[in-house]
């Protein structure tokens, strides 16, 4: 299978480019947008493809430190296998089912095979990607959340992904296969004694990460009854980083608890950050009181344009 996927130094080249041209975009159609006057059809264009082009840059600048990071675990191939037996030993301890009965289920059926080789390769970086470009058009208030929870997530499985972790798929002496290499769908170079350190990233699963962030951004930004049917992604993105011989179940697991701490630690954040808005804007009121105005004590009012406790608490959230 040809590798679409970009390289971190590419990614990074394109990442500058685009925050770039966002940031002389935006510049360009606050430049144009004088009061009074009707803006032109060119400061429209900027006002519209300015802001995308921004967190378009953003995205791919995270995507290229997941790509660096691959590349940087620290220890060998010895080390790797090391903690790889461990993990496995830990969950056959615990109970849990072993990777090699899933994949197992593949391996008779080669177009299931393929379909998930395929799917592993692309649908976690696209699926992310159309997903933040619908927030981004239609649901803009519920972008900068999912924006932040994803740079957070990633950020913390890109520092545990530091120390090597062997896939499954390198513990051939349980009857492991290369599901994707068999097929040539590899998006990794030849496994062996120079193996790369982008292939000993196996814990924590980003792919199950942005899954999961996917599902929850979904159903919280969306109303639409169907809305549930997105939980179909993170677990058939499970189900395929261990049926190819990609990830432990222990991987998955620890990216849900990573993405939970993220999600329950920003909640907490805003919460905070807007009690101490209301705090402020009370002390302000009362400090700046006119005579005849509201006594200590009364409520205070928001800040202009935030009619309510919600428009305070996305006001709170811009980056």
């Amino acid at each position: 299978m040809p590798n679409f996927m970009l390289s971190w130094q590419e990614a990074a080249l394109l990442a500058a480019g685009l925050f770039a041209a966002g940031l002389l975009l935006v510049r360009l159609a606050r430049a144009g947008a004088q009061p009074g006057r009707s803006p032109g059809r060119a400061t429209r264009w900027a006002a519209h493809i300015g802001p995308f082009a921004r967190e378009a840059g953003v995205v791919t600048a995270l995507y290229a430190l997941w790509q660096l990071a691959g590349n940087l675990a620290v220890g060998g191939l010895g080390q790797a296998m090391t903690h790889a037996w461990w993990i496995w030993h830990t969950e056959r301890s615990l109970g849990l089912p072993t990777e090699l009965a899933v994949q197992r289920l593949v391996l008779p059926h080669p177009l299931l095979a393929q379909i998930a080789n395929l799917y592993y390769a692309t649908m976690h970086f696209g699926v992310l990607i159309a997903m933040l470009i619908w927030l981004f058009v239609r649901h803009r208030d519920a972008y900068p959340p999912v924006r932040n929870a994803m740079a957070a997530s990633t950020a913390i499985c890109l520092l545990v992904s530091f120390i090597p972790v062997a896939p499954p798929r390198m513990l051939t002496s349980l009857g492991f296969v290369d599901l994707a290499a068999r097929y040539g769908e590899s998006v990794y170079g030849a496994a062996g004694a120079n193996v790369g350190a982008d292939q000993l990233s196996a814990m924590p699963s980003v792919h199950v990460c942005w899954a999961v962030l996917v599902a929850w951004a979904v159903i919280t930004a969306s109303t639409s009854r169907w809305r549930w049917l997105i939980l179909a992604h993170p677990i058939v993105t499970v189900f395929v980083v261990v049926a190819t011989g990609n990830h432990y179940w222990a991987d998955g697991i620890v990216s849900v608890a990573i993405v939970a701490v993220v999600l329950a630690t920003q909640a907490l954040l805003r919460a905070r950050l807007v009690r101490f808005r209301r705090a402020r804007f009370a002390r302000d009121r009362v400090g700046g009181a006119a005579p005849g105005s509201a006594a200590p004590g009364a409520s205070a009012p928001w800040p202009a344009g935030a009619e309510s406790l919600g428009e305070a608490e996305r006001e709170g959230s811009q980056p």
